[in-house]
C-alpha cells in the first residue's frame, strides 16, 4: 500500500469519528465524505470488468455497501434544535462505518502480506477474471456505502423537518379511532 492508499483509507475510516459528537447537519456533512470517496474512485477505479463472475463479485460488495450505508444512516441520530438539524453517529452507526470502510483496508493489507495466492485461487475457482474486479468491487462498495448512508440521512432529515412543521393536535389516526 502506498502512502496515498493509507491516507485515503484512514480518512474514510475516521470520517465517522467526526460525527460521534453532535454537530450541525450542513452541506459540509455531505461534501466531505463524497469528496473523499470521489477522490478514491478517480484514482483507483480504472474499469469495471464484466467477464466471468466479475459483476457477481461487484454486485455482492455493492449490495453489502448499500446495506451498511442504509443501516448506518438509520442508526445516526438526527434532531432539530434551535432551528437547526443536528446529527450524531451512535456506536452502531460508527461500527457499521468502520466495518465497511475498514474491510477494504484489511483486505488490501492481507493481499499485500501473504493473501495474494489465496485470492488468486478463489478468483480462479469462482471465475473472477482480474484483480481489477476486486478493485472495482471494493471501490464501488465504499462509494455505495457513502452515498446510501448520506441519502438515508438526507431523507430522515427531511422527515424531521416535516414533523416539526406539522401542527400540534390529535394525530390523524386518533381522529378516526372510534373506540375512544
Amino acid at each position: 500500500m502506498t502512502t496515498t492508499d493509507w491516507i485515503t483509507d484512514i480518512a474514510l475510516v475516521l470520517i465517522v469519528f467526526r460525527q460521534l459528537r453532535e454537530d450541525r447537519l450542513s452541506l459540509k456533512s455531505y461534501l466531505i465524505p463524497l469528496g473523499i470517496v470521489a477522490f478514491v474512485a478517480s484514482h483507483y477505479l480504472r474499469s469495471v470488468p464484466t467477464a466471468g463472475n466479475d459483476l457477481v463479485l461487484i454486485g455482492i460488495l455493492v449490495a453489502a455497501g448499500a446495506a451498511l450505508g442504509i443501516a448506518g444512516g438509520i442508526c445516526t441520530r438526527i434532531r432539530e434544535a434551535g432551528g437547526h438539524l443536528l446529527i450524531k453517529a451512535g456506536a452502531v452507526s460508527a461500527l457499521l462505518w468502520v466495518l465497511g470502510m475498514g474491510a477494504r483496508m484489511v483486505f488490501q493489507v492481507w493481499v499485500d502480506h501473504g493473501g495474494a495466492d489465496d485470492v488468486a485461487r478463489f478468483s480462479v475457482t469462482h471465475h473472477i477474471t482480474t484483480g481489477d474486479a476486486w478493485v472495482a468491487a471494493f471501490v464501488l462498495m465504499a462509494l455505495t456505502e457513502v452515498v446510501t448512508r448520506l441519502a438515508t440521512i438526507f431523507i430522515r432529515s427531511r422527515l424531521v423537518v416535516r414533523e416539526e412543521q406539522l401542527p400540534a393536535g390529535p394525530s390523524p389516526v386518533a381522529m378516526f379511532d372510534r373506540t375512544a
